[in-house]
């Protein structure tokens, strides 16, 4: 197999990073739907709609603004608009999902936390995208830079880079598990182990951006870093409450 792999069906060239895509949402929902069936969800059916179409509209509006602001220097003509509302983010969906959710919430008046069991199948279509990303190689802005470390490989243009998606299935998959050990410790107080994964996910692509050839920068860090610092700042009570307990 040969990367970008775009296998042939009937003549028709496949764009598998779309249909992993779409397949990532559909498996993610329905695990959400059998974790909701097993669970005691504190939330009426009505509240949990209208905080999943918050959480749409957010995931919609914060992936595109990301994903425009990853470049944003770009010539504004019809192609590159058109481009640029194709243009997708995962840190700007779950920070902007994240924002719908608590506007939902503070419009519904609902005050019990939703997003413990989001957490899980938000990991699992996360690992199904980045399967479509790293299929795709040079195609989709998710490789890194060029390496000579033992990890390299050729994702399209000959050069060996680091296969940043890779790196980051491996991390979602150890993250999992971990989420999974402690789930039940975090059950005590609602929400907390939705925020630990946030915590950790954007610790981890702040990291990683730095293995990527990112083309715009502000003081140093791209967008999708200052993106992380912006969600670490959200989640400071986080912080103080997990070293208070810790301590």
């Amino acid at each position: 197999m040969t990367i970008p792999f775009e296998p042939v069906v009937f003549g028709i060239k496949i764009n598998i990073h779309l249909i992993l895509e779409y397949l990532a949402f559909f498996i993610a929902f329905r695990y959400y739907l059998k974790i909701r069936k097993f669970s005691n969800d504190q939330i009426s059916n009505r509240n949990r709609l209208s905080i999943i179409l918050g959480a749409i509209v957010g995931a919609f509006v914060g992936s595109r603004l990301i994903g425009f602001l990853e470049n944003p220097m770009v010539t504004l003509n019809l192609q590159n608009i058109m481009l640029l509302l194709n243009t997708k983010s995962i840190m700007g969906g779950l920070f902007g999902g994240l924002i719908g959710v608590e506007a939902s919430k503070k419009i519904i008046k609902e005050n019990y936390s939703s997003g413990d069991m989001f957490t899980f199948p938000i990991i699992l279509g996360i690992i199904i995208g980045r399967i479509g990303c790293f299929l795709s190689g040079i195609k989709e802005f998710t490789y890194g830079k060029e390496t000579s470390f033992i990890t390299g490989m050729d994702l399209g243009d000959g050069l060996s880079r680091h296969p940043t998606s890779l790196y980051e299935i491996v991390f979602l998959l150890l993250l999992f598990v971990f989420l999974k050990k402690i789930a039940f410790f975090t059950n005590e107080q609602s929400g907390l182990l939705f925020k630990i994964f946030m915590i950790t996910y954007f610790g981890f692509r702040f990291m990683i951006e730095f293995l990527k050839p990112n083309i715009f920068y502000i003081l140093g860090l791209s967008s999708i870093q200052l993106l992380c610092i912006i969600c670490w700042g959200y989640y400071i009570p986080t912080f103080k409450k997990i070293f208070k307990n810790a301590y």
